[in-house]
């Protein structure tokens, strides 16, 4: 037996246009007279009803040269690393970003806000709830969303949100479902990725250095992200309103141990020396091929859209391979993508922040025009986000 409960109806004046909808199914089972019950929740809008606000990127000046550092490992580990740079080669990376040696992932967080608050001094007076979303993380406790919020003065509540180079991705997910249940109004999602803490630099065998050398692709970055509901104020020429139109997503978890870093968990709480990523880059990007296309699809099908009306595919950057493997099976041309890596390295969870506020920037998209934004990210899974700006 099938029983259709409406649990969430319209109130008389929604806080976000439109509402949400719960069915419940419902079934009986005769010979055991057990009930079991699975809800599933569909989102249903007349509009998008959550859109991007505003966005800004942080990236600490005076980048660093790739093969640069890793001569300088040959020098300091002879016998062991490879005296030729092999990763700019490999991967296309050419230069990374280092933060300061005083700070910290929330100062990178904060430094993309305050660009920001340069544009407009009062963008987070209506801030009702700040997200951190990142891989890195100042510490273990407490969460790093607190120190973010103590350093921007915020006395509003906090999260955290982590899911490797997806987070923001996810955070962005979080925060439309809570604006558009009518929790909160205006999300800030802050990001600082400084993963340059996390590089070995000291080898005892050659299978330890080509474990460790995918990791001197990665850079340090904060982004910093203002979502917030619709209102009639936001349509635009036609009656189309701009938002979040999709997310679909995917995962497959048996694949966690390709890319790690071990230390500081229950697993290796005081084990220094698992302190350092840990990834098998060939295991990874075959992981990723083995899921296919199918998520982001899934997300334009959703969306109401096709390929011919995208502007702008931003993809996670992890080497120039992954991005030339992403536009192969989606047929993508590549004036609809927007390579970041190169110039600026694996910014982990900024990368799709940076891209769009690159394409922004330099006029490729603007109002109007449909975003998808996909991530790739160890454990390993993916999602896709189509947005109309």
């Amino acid at each position: 037996m099938l029983e259709y409960v409406n649990l969430w109806k319209p109130a008389a004046k929604p806080r976000v246009p439109g509402y949400c909808v719960a069915v419940t199914l419902t079934s009986f089972e005769p010979q055991l007279g057990v009930r079991t019950e699975k809800p599933t929740l569909p989102l249903a809008r007349v509009r998008p009803g959550v859109l991007l606000e505003s966005l800004a990127t942080y990236l600490p000046p005076h980048p660093a040269s790739v093969a640069d550092f890793e001569r300088d490992l040959a020098r300091r580990n002879p016998g062991i690393a490879p005296k030729t740079p092999l990763v700019t080669r490999l991967t296309g990376v050419e230069r990374v970003h280092r933060m300061r040696d005083d700070w910290n992932a929330s100062d990178l967080a904060v430094a993309a806000v305050e660009k920001l608050l340069q544009r407009d001094a009062d963008a987070l007076g209506d801030v009702d709830l700040v997200i951190f979303a990142a891989a890195s993380q100042d510490m273990v406790e407490p969460a790093t969303s607190h120190i973010v919020a103590a350093k921007l003065g915020l006395a509003v509540p906090v999260m955290d949100v982590k899911n490797a180079c997806n987070s923001v991705l996810n955070a962005m997910e979080v925060a439309q479902a809570l604006i558009a249940c009518g929790q909160y109004r205006r999300v800030l999602i802050a990001c600082g990725e400084g993963p340059s803490r996390a590089i070995r630099t000291k080898f005892r065998t050659r299978e330890q250095y080509f474990l460790g050398a995918p990791g001197f692709t990665m850079s340090d970055a904060g982004s910093a992200l203002i979502l917030r509901a619709t209102t009639a104020d936001d349509e635009q020429p036609g009656g189309q309103m701009p938002g979040i139109l999709s997310f679909a997503a995917a995962a497959d978890s048996t694949h966690w141990d390709v890319g790690m870093l071990p230390g500081g968990g229950t697993a290796f709480p005081r084990d220094f020396d698992r302190a350092y990523f840990e990834i098998d880059g060939t295991r990874l990007r075959e992981a990723f091929l083995a899921l296919g296309p199918q998520t982001i699809n899934e997300a334009i099908a959703r969306a109401g859209i096709t390929w011919d009306d995208v502007g702008l595919v931003a993809v996670h950057q992890m080497a120039i391979a992954y991005l030339e493997d992403v536009r192969k099976a989606l047929e993508l041309p590549a004036d609809r993508t927007v390579v970041t890596v190169a110039e600026h390295g694996n910014v982990a969870a900024v990368t799709l922040p940076l891209q769009l506020d690159v394409a922004l920037n330099s006029g490729r998209i603007g109002a109007g025009d449909y975003v998808v934004l996909v991530g790739l990210a160890g454990g390993i899974s993916m999602g896709a986000m189509v947005m109309r700006l």
